[in-house]
């Protein structure tokens, strides 16, 4: 079979995508303490290793295969990847498409819970979740037969959820997630001293922000099928995350502080994480209202964690889950028929309730199944094995026990590539 445009287009959209992984690892690196930023882009690499292998043997088939009731596909239909390999070899990018944004959305969560997870129950963790929740989510939201789309119950019966990149599979998901996860593994011992939750290095900061912002042109744009709907994710992926670094910089002065270099990487996250499931269904105007408010939103609700309590260490929650919800509901609201399905339409383009409708029915339908199934997965891999590292170990650094390594030296190395006693002191 002859390899077309469109194929070339989507290999290389994979590897933007794939790329945006390592990009999370320098963002998430950065933000997190110097004596556990190891670990942190650690558990990055880890996602990818382990979900790449997960989605080969079983899981493209849970996220797309025949249909079980609508919730999953049947893993026996493609089991390693043979009957796709047999009948339709040139379905195998698509199939590694996929496998990037299971590999990222799973990544993600780990920014919740930083400085104090066992890197083995991490290990553990990344292949059953995987498994259990985002491929079932993905079958629903996108699978042919899924509860959420034409041809489900849901579907049917309140419409057609739309989510064009992953506001629901993808950001919803990890942030609900990472929610669970932070609850059950409790707060840091330095919860509460909030000077000391500033980015370790924050260069990495910027170029991690750099880095996904680039692979997102591929994450959102790799299913684009003709070039008038790539053109208009390419400008709604640009204009929706300067929107957001835009209103995060003007909250943190009208709060009384400074725009930082932290608030700039954080307020593109925030668009990027809007836009997503928005960005082939509205206009460019549309994506910079959603970014802007998404910036502005976002800047405020990453504050929540303190005042409620909850220890999501590089905010998460209030970055994916807050902007994925509000990029999912926003559809509802900018969405256009043209940009959709002919038919539905936001409220403010003259198209009533029912677009909306369908979009608050799949919210809650990823909120509860995302977190009665990650509360399952957590609590068992807690309860067996232990999820958090002890108190001294996380007061020494979890680099050091987790790893035998740390992030910078700060020694001379000799000649023959020993230690020198200034870094064994160091470290």
């Amino acid at each position: 079979m002859e390899l077309t445009s469109l194929d070339v287009w989507v290999i290389v959209a994979s590897a933007l995508v794939l790329l945006m992984t390592p990009g999370l690892a320098f963002f998430y690196g950065g933000l997190s303490q110097v004596k556990s930023s190891v670990n942190m882009m650690m558990m990055s690499f880890a996602a990818i290793g382990l979900v790449a292998v997960v989605w080969a043997l079983w899981g493209s088939a849970v996220a797309g295969g025949e249909s079980v009731g609508g919730i999953f596909g049947d893993p026996s239909s493609d089991i390693g990847l043979y009957r796709t390999l047999a009948e339709d070899p040139a379905a195998l990018i698509g199939v590694g498409f996929g496998s990037t944004f299971a590999i990222l959305t799973t990544a993600l969560i780990s920014g919740a819970v930083a400085d104090r997870a066992k890197f083995s129950a991490w290990m553990v963790f990344v292949p059953v979740w995987v498994t259990l929740v985002y491929c079932p989510l993905a079958f629903m939201v996108w699978g042919d037969g899924g509860l959420l789309v034409a041809g489900g119950a849901i579907g049917d019966s309140v419409g057609e959820a739309v989510d064009y990149a992953g506001g629901l599979v993808v950001h919803m998901c990890a942030g609900l997630a990472a929610l669970v996860l932070a609850l059950i593994l409790g707060k840091r011992n330095n919860f509460h001293k909030r000077e000391t939750h500033r980015p370790h290095n924050t260069p990495f900061v910027l170029l991690g922000a750099s880095i996904l912002w680039f692979g997102w042109f591929g994450f959102n744009g790799g299913a684009a099928s003709e070039a008038g709907e790539a053109g208009l994710i390419w400008v709604n992926t640009l204009l929706a995350p300067a929107a957001a670094l835009v209103t995060w910089l003007l909250t943190e002065r009208a709060r009384g502080g400074k725009p930082t270099a932290l608030g700039a990487a954080s307020g593109i996250v925030a668009g990027l994480v809007a836009i997503t499931p928005a960005c082939a269904h509205v206009d460019p105007v549309g994506a910079i209202i959603i970014g802007a408010i998404a910036g502005a939103v976002c800047c405020l609700a990453v504050e929540l964690k303190y005042k409620l309590g909850f220890d999501d260490t590089l905010d998460v929650v209030g970055l994916h889950f807050v902007a994925g919800l509000w990029g999912t509901v926003a559809i509802g609201l900018l969405g256009r028929s043209e940009l959709i399905d002919g038919e539905r339409a936001g409220i403010f383009y003259g198209g009533g309730f029912s677009l909306m409708a369908a979009q608050l029915v799949a919210v809650v339908v990823t909120l509860v199944f995302t977190v009665v199934m990650t509360l399952i997965i957590a609590y068992a891999i807690h309860g067996i094995m232990g999820f958090r590292v002890s108190r001294e170990v996380e007061e020494a650094g979890i680099d050091a026990s987790e790893h035998e390594e740390s992030a910078y030296i700060f020694g001379e190395v000799d000649t023959a590539g020993q230690d020198s006693p200034e870094r064994a002191t160091a470290r």
